[in-house]
């Protein structure tokens, strides 16, 4: 077995396994579905384009990474997973940053497959491709949060609204996560920025 080939189906396969283990009994079921629901149809489209467009190792080794993670956030809901709390405890913050963790992870991580997509799917130069790519992640943010608010207003359930949403009493909690984000995918773009500047 070529495990380079294969390796995304590798990761694909272990991701499923864990996926499958953190949805029997989760925290709160509603707060589970909900929180999944852009996680199976993310998954899908990664399989229907595998052909067409097959992103590299590193890519899918990030997407799996932030993917665990995002899961291991639906088992418990954001607001409540372990790790999260004992930081919030240890070392007596005002609440659980798990979510903020995994929000600046979110543009950190998915930079790299966006811009690996735009400069080689599309064939951009890759200076606009760094330009792009922040556009698209920035933009992701925001359409992310305007549909996680209005998810919420629909749904109008307080388990939902308060581990869904999960502003844990901050009303500049989704301005916060953007930011997180948006400044992350600056950390990346950077780093590609560094790399064609030693290049030369």
């Amino acid at each position: 077995m070529d495990i380079k080939k294969n390796y995304p189906k590798i990761l694909l396969i272990v991701y499923l396994l864990i996926w499958i283990y953190l949805a029997i009994s989760p925290l709160y079921r509603d707060v589970w579905i909900d929180e999944n629901t852009f996680t199976v149809v993310f998954v899908l489209f990664l399989i229907l384009t595998y052909k067409k467009f097959r992103l590299s190792n590193f890519s899918y080794t990030l997407i799996f990474f932030f993917m665990i993670l995002h899961a291991i956030g639906g088992h418990y809901s954001y607001t409540e997973v372990p790790i999260g709390n004992w930081f919030r405890d240890t070392f007596d913050l005002t609440r659980n940053h798990y979510d903020r963790v995994v929000h600046f992870l979110f543009g950190l991580i998915f930079f790299f497959p966006i811009y690996e997509f735009i400069s080689k799917k599309l064939k951009v130069s890759w200076g606009w491709a760094c330009f792009l790519s922040f556009f698209v992640l920035a933009g992701l943010k925001g359409i992310f949060e305007i549909i996680e608010y209005f998810y919420v207003i629909i749904i109008d359930t307080s388990t939902v609204s308060s581990n869904y949403l999960g502003m844990q009493g901050d009303i500049w909690d989704a301005q916060k996560d953007m930011l997180l984000g948006i400044s992350a995918s600056i950390i990346s773009l950077m780093s590609i920025v560094i790399k064609k500047f030693f290049k030369k």
